[in-house]
């Protein structure tokens, strides 16, 4: 996920493949945000007043005993061919992303996301950088799988491999 600033002699190009989505990731953020601060405000405004509670007029809710729901979702082994090809396809890209930055990087360019620049200096810091995010993609997704989220069990890779495809593709036409 490489985001590199190339100076081309007459100007300083920015190349970054998740530019984009670091800016709808944060615009996600903010909306969340908001969103909770408004209906955190809401919430706050519905209170009743102490002049309306009557101790009197205050009685016991009855038990309520819930037992668990059956699950009913998509059941699957995490390592099924769907998701050996969305690994692959992810390490893959990861891959393809490496290379690109760290060729990039090799002919001057200029490291933007903060993450991987303090893995970037050397080959082998990037290696594990993109190593780590291929990992960490596996792991995400095998904790959606453990708590029955299987649709978003295969989203984190879709989302992984659009990132690292945009990075490659920005990256390959702005050299």
């Amino acid at each position: 996920m490489g985001h590199d600033l190339l100076d081309h002699g007459a100007g300083i190009a920015l190349t970054t493949g998740n530019m984009h989505i670091q800016l709808r990731a944060t615009l996600c953020c903010f909306a969340i945000t908001s969103f909770t601060v408004l209906l955190g405000g809401t919430a706050w405004a519905q209170q009743p007043s102490m002049a309306t509670l009557n101790s009197e007029s205050i009685e016991p809710s009855p038990i309520i005993v819930s037992t668990p729901m059956p699950q009913t979702g998509e059941q699957h082994k995490f390592w099924d061919k769907k998701n050996c090809f969305l690994f692959t396809a992810v390490a893959a890209t990861s891959a393809a992303d490496f290379a690109v930055t760290r060729s990039n990087l090799r002919n001057g360019g200029q490291e933007m996301n903060p993450v991987t620049g303090l893995f970037g200096r050397s080959t082998t810091g990037l290696a594990f950088n993109f190593a780590g995010e291929t990992a960490g993609v596996v792991g995400l997704s095998y904790f959606f799988h453990k708590t029955g989220h299987h649709k978003l069990e295969r989203v984190v890779s879709f989302v992984n491999i659009g990132g690292s495809v945009g990075a490659v593709s920005f990256d390959l036409v702005h050299r």
